[in-house]
């Protein structure tokens, strides 16, 4: 049986975990400041410029799957067995995210496609797990709190999923554009808003 207990240390060990992987990117900026000398704190900066940019764009993208997520389990008041693994595989990703973010910065700028593959893949497989989970939620209205019963809808987080696999196919397929695909994601609210706008149209009976 899944008490009320259970739900909240779901929903407390899945915000420790993404808690732990958020502070796990700073560790190696930590680690670059022991390396000051005799560098001015802007020489360093310049130095290490790219170590700050993926952080920053690591940090913000799990901060955005933070989100979805929190705003996806205020919806709900329970779990069953198949969220509890599909959750637990977007932890997996979560927590895996630091590492391709170390290789990125390691590479110093000159990383391999395999290297930026991985690294947008590892948020492909978190967004399509997150999606994954809004399946299992809107198939399952007994998990559903009784005023988000018949206002959810999977198109957020689907047109999220695809615009994530788009980036990734332009990665793989364009190699030499690197990180400056992922700007390509800044396009997914107006898709969403699109796509949305056109699904009430349709939904709207025709006089």
């Amino acid at each position: 049986m899944h008490t009320e207990r259970g739900f909240d240390r779901l929903v407390n060990f899945s915000d420790a975990v993404v808690a732990i992987a958020i502070t796990l990117l700073i560790l190696p900026l930590v680690d670059t400041a022991t390396e000051l000398n005799d560098k001015t704190v802007s020489e360093l900066l310049v130095d290490n410029w790219l170590k700050l940019l993926v952080f920053v764009i690591s940090f913000a993208v799990i901060g955005r799957f933070w989100l979805a997520h929190h705003r996806m389990y205020e919806n709900i008041a329970g779990y069953n067995k198949p969220l509890l693994w599909v959750n637990l595989f977007w932890l997996l990703t979560i927590v895996f995210l630091p590492f391709p973010t170390e290789l990125i910065a390691a590479g110093s700028g000159d990383n391999s496609p395999a290297t930026s593959a991985l690294y947008v893949g590892t948020m492909v497989l978190s967004s399509f797990s997150g999606t994954g989970q809004m399946i299992i939620i809107l198939r399952s209205p007994e998990l559903q709190t009784p005023e988000a019963r018949g206002t959810l809808t999977l198109v957020p987080s689907l047109v999220a999923s695809s615009m994530m696999f788009a980036v990734f196919l332009v990665v793989v397929i364009f190699p030499q554009l690197g990180l400056f695909s992922l700007f390509g994601l800044a396009l997914t609210g107006p898709v969403q808003a699109i796509v949305e706008r056109v699904r009430r149209r349709s939904a709207t009976p025709v006089a």
